[in-house]
């Protein structure tokens, strides 16, 4: 056989080896909430370092629709910044699936206003008349605030897609059991999207997880009773849960995880992992020390 043959068999032989290797390669689906997509992009890219024979594909679209995949079976981790409902535990264990609830985080959820709205400090009671349906708070003035540059000083009501756990986990907090939003809500597809345009309307106010703030929206102090001390939403707020609207962070396994999905949810509470979270703006599940 001639070199030239040799060299090409070769060749056929290293792409049939590469195609082997590539097919073996463990790949785990995590799929859902906004809020977390970030963060689990980042823990996907680091663990690839740790464990290079296993690809993470993540993809957001909100805790329903992660909740959905898990339901399915089409998922082998669902992101969720709400509790599954029991009603969706029961739908999963009608085709077969067995929910596992892991707390991964804690995130606080603040309140957006535009930088120059005065109205730095809300209670619950005034949160709820501003999004919930039957009990408004229409304009700024109602609450004795005029914002420099909204016209009409009309509070543009800025909320979330219905599909996500952020729109549930504030409905539940603020709205109470049984409380519905306002009609005219302006709902956005992703947790920047709010940021963004509370960024660029005086009269908004929106709310989204603080991983999402940035130097050109301000952050509310939030008050359980009206007058009451306030508290501002932090990492360390978010950690001891003194701030009113902090909330857990979720991932779903189908039953106990085994091999590789156990391997990585072990990495991701790990310092290491905990250590990721913490530096996107998320509390720990625990103290940790990061360099």
């Amino acid at each position: 056989m001639n070199r030239r043959r040799l060299t090409a068999l070769a060749v056929i032989l290293s792409m049939g080896v590469f195609a082997l290797a590539a097919y073996a390669r463990t790949a785990i689906q995590n799929k859902g909430s906004d809020t977390l997509v970030n963060v689990a992009q980042a823990w996907a890219e680091e663990y690839a370092k740790v464990a290079p024979d296993v690809a993470i594909a993540v993809s957001g679209g909100g805790s329903g629709t992660g909740i959905a995949a898990m339901i399915n079976g089409t998922v082998d981790i669902a992101n969720a910044s709400r509790r599954m409902k029991q009603k969706e535990i029961e739908l999963a264990r009608e085709r077969g699936q067995e929910p596992i609830e892991h707390i991964v985080g804690y995130d606080a959820l603040a309140v957006y206003i535009h930088p120059d709205n005065p109205a730095d400090t809300l209670s619950l009671t005034q949160l709820s008349a501003i999004y919930a349906r039957g009990k408004q708070f229409s304009n700024w003035s109602d609450l004795g605030v005029e914002v420099p540059g909204c016209q009409g000083n009309t509070i543009v009501v800025v909320s979330r897609q219905n599909n996500s756990g952020t729109y549930a986990y504030f409905q539940k907090a603020v709205l109470g059991t049984g409380g519905k939003y306002r009609q005219g809500t302006l709902d956005m597809h992703g947790s920047k999207d709010v940021v963004d345009l509370v960024e660029k309307t005086p009269c908004a106010i929106g709310y989204s997880g603080l991983a999402y703030a940035t130097d050109h929206v301000s952050l509310t102090c939030i008050s359980t009773a009206e007058g009451g001390d306030c508290v501002s939403p932090s990492v360390a707020t978010a950690s001891d849960r003194s701030y009113p609207i902090a909330r857990p962070l979720f991932m779903y396994t189908n039953g106990e995880p085994q091999g590789d999905v156990k391997a990585y949810l072990d990495w991701i509470l790990s310092d290491t992992g905990q250590c990721i979270i913490l530096g996107k703006g998320y509390a720990p599940v625990r103290n940790v020390t990061c360099e």
